[in-house]
């Protein structure tokens, strides 16, 4: 098979959560055992730093695997779900994995999956495995896919976890209280292996440290070991300074990744990186800081307060849930424009409710719908908004809707993209 064959091949053998929500989850690690016995374990090769979460997993991983990389380790990058390109999922030193390595590895197993019928995430959490022990990568940084505790990347020892927040999202699946969904974030602690949690949140403090007492996994919480002493934006950097409490050091470090959020994702990240060289990794402050200067750079990451074009400036981001859409709001007040813009599309499987009515109502609204069967209808959108009090016009895709925007929007206003992962990655 050519490589976009294989491709289709996948989609349409292999349930896919990003395409079409619930259907594709195994409430359970089957399926990946068996995939992994079948590549002869290639997890039990790696060492891998773990990293689960509501909000800024994939910040915190792209940080972490660009300071590992810059240190000189030959890093794994493991994220999901990819905004342009399948391969983004699969990385090495920022290279996503060749397309004939993906062709081949389908070829090879093919048959051997057809037996299991596994979704298309057990698939390619085989697949990026198999890829990183045959490469003989020094670490993986692997992000979960969704929930923690019976995700599919759940079956290895890593030699370092990272949890970054507890939010609303997927409550379908991962439970309808923040404890409930913390419990499943908690399901990555592993007997002994220290974990940092980026975020003190009261609702979900005993949930965290009851699992690491049960684990004896060394538990301790980033944002009580750094104290933020300043932040400001300037020349497309976020600069936050901060206090490390236990060798009362201050700190500078630059940020290409600018949205306000990213100062608990860097919290989260120095603290691992200490854990990481408890365990012997050699990583200097210098590297770090040249590291988190580039990170977009060095791993590719891109959704993330993206800017698009300047005049009118363009922005996406791939915030989706309530804490996400109240951080894109937060970061919004940055800004001096005329008049807000806002390009929305949102998936079908969520109450999306809280996000509207967060919304500003003094915005123009083009309501669209991204390219996925995931995706919910435009018009619907547009009518769960009107009810919200959110006025605007319907799109069919994305693309139109942006393109209408730019042509209604003066040079001094502002575009925002966002509302889903996939209405950005279809800008992209």
């Amino acid at each position: 098979m050519t490589y976009p064959q294989t491709l289709d091949y996948l989609f349409s053998k292999l349930p896919m959560y990003q395409r079409v929500g619930a259907a594709a989850y195994k409430a359970n690690l089957d399926n990946t055992i068996v995939i992994c016995n079948a590549l002869g374990n290639p997890e039990k090769k790696l060492k891998c730093v773990h990293i689960a979460g509501t909000n800024g997993k994939g910040s915190s991983s792209h940080m972490l695997a660009a300071v590992l990389q810059q240190a000189g380790y030959k890093t794994g990058l493991y994220t999901s779900p990819h905004l342009v390109d399948f391969r983004e999922r699969i990385k090495i030193n920022g290279k996503m994995i060749p397309k004939a390595d993906v062709v081949k590895f389908v070829e090879d197993y093919k048959d051997v999956f057809e037996k299991i019928e596994p979704s298309f995430f057990e698939w390619t959490v085989g697949l990026a495995f198999h890829y990183f022990a045959q490469q003989e990568v020094d670490v993986v940084v692997l992000e979960v896919g969704l929930g923690g505790r019976l995700d599919s990347t759940n079956v290895v020892n890593p030699v370092a976890c990272l949890i970054t927040n507890i939010g609303f999202d997927h409550m379908n699946l991962l439970g309808d209280t923040l404890p409930k969904i913390a419990a499943e974030k908690a399901g990555i602690i592993k007997t002994k292996v220290p974990v940092t949690i980026s975020q003190t949140q009261l609702e979900v403090i005993s949930v965290f440290n009851d699992k690491a007492k049960e684990a004896k996994a060394p538990i301790e919480f980033a944002d009580k070991n750094y104290k933020v002493v300043s932040y400001k934006h300037q020349h497309q950097l976020l600069d936050i300074e901060l206090l490390h409490k236990k060798t009362n050091t201050k700190h500078l470090y630059h940020l290409d990744l600018q949205g306000n959020y990213q100062i608990k994702n860097l919290m989260g990240v120095l603290n691992t990186i200490e854990n990481l060289r408890q365990k012997g990794f050699l990583i200097e402050d210098d590297m770090i800081t040249k590291a988190l200067q580039q990170v977009q750079k060095i791993t590719g990451l891109q959704g993330r307060w993206q800017i698009i074009q300047e005049k009118p400036l363009v922005i996406a981001d791939t915030g989706h849930n309530e804490d996400g859409i109240k951080e894109v709001l937060e970061n919004l007040k940055r800004y001096n424009y005329k008049n807000l813009h806002f390009v929305l599309g949102v998936v079908n499987d969520k109450d999306i409710s809280k996000i509207l009515k967060l919304l500003p109502k003094e915005a123009t609204y083009y309501f669209c719908k991204a390219s996925i069967p995931r995706a919910l209808d435009e018009k619907e959108l547009t009518a769960l908004a009107k009810k919200a009090g959110l006025e605007g016009k319907t799109f069919k895709t994305v693309t139109e809707a942006l393109e209408k925007a730019k042509k209604q929007a003066k040079s001094n206003d502002l575009i925002f993209v966002g509302g889903s992962t996939f209405t950005v990655a279809d800008i992209l």
